[in-house]
């Protein structure tokens, strides 16, 4: 039986349940910017119990890049904290599976990889500031262009712990010159999606050599009158969790997150029914 598919612009007026659910069911497997707006969207790692203290450790040292939102229990895939039914085998559009820091998959379902020794480590999403940022009156270009937004290596160290460490990958969005407090100020209110940018200015200084090749996601023009601004990103942990060469890690796939049922600009992250 052929599954059929949802397009982006019918998914966009839903709420998350019903985004999860179409993704679930393998009707959509593309990224979840604009989706569901208003809930939070979330990075993910999930690794072997032996490893997450140790990688819990490296998130609380890099909260920018890596700001906790929900821990599952081992083995168990069910994230109640974050949203009714949440299922992270199959509510994720799509999922890049790593063995010995290679990737050898990237799927949309995770069911036959799952084990009873895995947790879940949710973590926030730079989606949520930039529906706080377009809500006032500063555009976000990527969005605009129906893109997914440009990500970077930086040469900005992270603090390490056990076998976790390396450089932050960062995000690039365009803003005019008259709106770059305003942007530090709005970002700065949601900690749990990365807080105010890391940078601004030129990209040589944070180790970028080619503003318009970036190493995840897609470029956007940078006009006159803007400059780029930074801010930490979400693929930080992946790049981590690939250098250190653990026997299995799974993460989402660059701008395909899982949404919860939490409001983005919650005090909190937990789930309340």
């Amino acid at each position: 039986m052929t599954v059929q598919t949802v397009p982006y612009a019918d998914l966009k007026g839903l709420s998350a349940p019903d985004v999860r659910r179409a993704i679930r069911a393998g009707h959509y497997a593309g990224h979840t910017a604009g989706l569901a707006p208003g809930k939070l969207q979330c990075n993910l790692a999930i690794l072997p119990e032996r490893y997450a203290l140790d990688f819990l450790r490296f998130c609380q040292r890099n909260p920018k890049p890596c700001p906790v939102v929900g821990v599952s229990d081992t083995g168990d895939p069910m994230l109640p904290t974050l949203g009714e039914d949440i299922d992270i085998r199959h509510d994720v559009p799509r999922y890049r599976v790593f063995r010995e820091g290679e990737m050898t998959d990237e799927v949309t379902d995770i069911a036959d990889i799952w084990s009873d020794d895995l947790v879940t480590v949710a973590l926030g999403c730079s989606f949520t500031f930039e529906n706080a940022l377009v809500r006032n009156g500063i555009p976000v270009r990527h969005l605009e262009a129906g893109r997914n937004v440009p990500m970077y290596k930086s040469n900005i160290d992270l603090m390490p712990a056990g076998p976790f460490g390396g450089k932050m990958v960062i995000t690039m969005r365009p803003i005019a010159e008259g709106r770059v407090a305003d942007a530090y100020r709005i970002s700065a209110q949601y900690p749990q999606a990365h807080g105010a940018p890391i940078g601004q200015g030129d990209p040589a200084d944070i180790g970028i050599s080619d503003i318009d090749s970036p190493e995840w996601g897609e470029p956007v023009e940078i006009r006159e009158g803007e400059r780029p601004v930074y801010w930490a990103c979400g693929v930080t942990p992946q790049n981590v969790l690939l250098q250190a060469k653990l026997p299995l890690v799974i993460t989402h796939s660059p701008g395909h997150m899982l949404i919860a049922d939490v409001a983005e600009d919650a005090e909190t992250t937990i789930y309340r029914p």
